[in-house]
């Protein structure tokens, strides 16, 4: 088969779109528009918001890009793939509230292709991936709940079993294994997906994508007139660190980036603004920072 890359294009196009029209609303700054061409094949189109009232940053980045040969990354579960021409695609962002109290988020969604051989001895292969997921700093159990009850809705409609898998999957890929802590709350997370043929795949991508402004801002809009002090956005900072350690680590969207020769400026913009290390602290028990760390392991939510 050729796999209809316009059909995802549009939809991924759209879903940028929304989303950032969506957090204009809601920060009352406009993000800044930054498109960008890759030399191998390909570019995109980067929206970024920084030193919001509500968004201390956001990225919100759609991307298309082409290559000869599979980056490792890529081919490593893959090795009958490896040596074809590939096609990728998709939104990706990360979002870092202001209040401490707004946990940060990341969402993306996107589609791979593996072009057929030059010798017509194939077809193209394809699979999406993705997910969502929350990183609250001072959790509030009814958001964590909220968000996966979000999740396992948009996932109904295409079998029971798929919440479950997702987010057990979540739980497992976003885990800091040096701190033996998870790096939120979780959420849902898939990858290699083209189970049931093109439509079916992509229909279930769609969902996903569309259900992360349910999921996300009935939370900020909650906790966003919450009062906070210095106290608050140091623990904010030192928990960002966490998540800096996770994406430089072990996230493999950053790997692929940097291997496909990506836009280092893009790829890192899911960095937080403002980070901080200290070496071998842990909050006072009983103190609300202390509270955080009971969240920090694969639990059930709904």
């Amino acid at each position: 088969m050729v796999v209809p890359v316009s059909t995802a294009y549009d939809y991924f196009i759209d879903l940028q779109s929304r989303i950032v029209a969506a957090l204009e609303a809601a920060d009352g700054t406009s993000f800044q528009s930054d498109s960008w061409t890759r030399d191998e094949g390909g570019g995109g189109l980067s929206r970024l918001l920084e030193g919001g009232p509500l968004l201390e940053r956001a990225g919100v980045l759609f991307s298309h890009v082409q290559g000869k040969t599979l980056p490792p990354s890529a081919s490593a579960h893959r090795p009958e793939l490896a040596g074809r021409a590939w096609e990728a695609m998709g939104v990706s962002m990360v979002l870092h509230p202001r209040n401490p109290y707004i946990p940060t988020t990341h969402m993306n969604v996107r589609m791979f292709v593996a072009r057929a051989p030059e010798n017509g001895q194939g077809d193209d292969v394809f699979w999406f991936g993705g997910g969502l997921d929350l990183t609250p700093y001072y959790p509030f159990e009814e958001d964590a709940r909220h968000f996966h009850q979000v999740c396992a809705n948009a996932l109904k409609p295409f079998g029971n079993d798929k919440y479950p898998a997702y987010k057990t999957w979540c739980d497992q890929y976003f885990y800091l294994k040096h701190r033996n802590e998870t790096r939120g709350v979780g959420g849902i997370f898939f990858d290699d997906l083209n189970e049931g043929g093109f439509d079916q795949s992509f229909a279930l991508v769609q969902s996903v994508g569309n259900c992360f402004l349910d999921a996300y801002m009935p939370i900020v809009e909650k906790r966003r007139h919450l009062e906070y002090g210095e106290r608050e956005r140091d623990f904010q900072a030192y928990r960002r660190g966490r998540y800096v350690e996770f994406n430089l680590v072990f996230d493999r969207g950053t790997l692929f980036g940097l291997q496909s020769g990506g836009r280092t400026e893009s790829i890192l913009l899911s960095m937080p603004p403002l980070a901080t290390w200290r070496y071998n602290w842990a909050p006072e028990p009983g103190t609300p920072e202390a509270a955080l760390a009971p969240y920090l392991k694969p639990r059930e939510w709904l």
